[in-house]
């Protein structure tokens, strides 16, 4: 089973994500106290699962759907692997892996994720 979310806000303009095999969970409007002073203050979490295989197709498609403004992330879980993705650029590590997510989050940085939203959980 693989689970994560993904920000609506996030999706650059004319994007489409819709790899196959997804189900949506929950689709909620939360308002931000930490946005960046770039991002909209109300975010749409856009939550999913699916059982599909294939996690490198998953990222892909996500990497080519995210904004690169403001460092824009998605992260999920596939078995005990932590997958975070970026615009264009994917990271996969076994959870609790440190230097693993170190990577990501060093990436986050350098292309303007604010530090504390590079918090996802492990």
């Amino acid at each position: 089973m693989i689970t994560g979310y993904v920000i609506g806000e996030s999706l650059r303009t004319g994007a489409v994500f819709e790899p196959r095999g997804l189900r949506l969970r929950n689709v909620s409007r939360v308002e931000i106290g930490g946005a960046a002073d770039a991002q909209p203050p109300v975010w749409t979490l856009v939550e999913w699962e699916s059982d599909g295989e294939d996690v490198g197709a998953l990222a892909d498609a996500l990497a080519e759907a995210l904004d690169p403004e403001l460092g824009w992330y998605a992260d999920f879980v596939a078995g005990d692997e932590r997958v975070v993705v970026f615009a264009g650029k994917v990271f996969r590590y076994r959870r609790g892996d440190e230097a693993g997510r170190a990577e990501a989050v060093a990436y986050g940085r350098s292309v303007g994720t604010p530090e504390h939203q590079l918090d996802w959980a492990e």
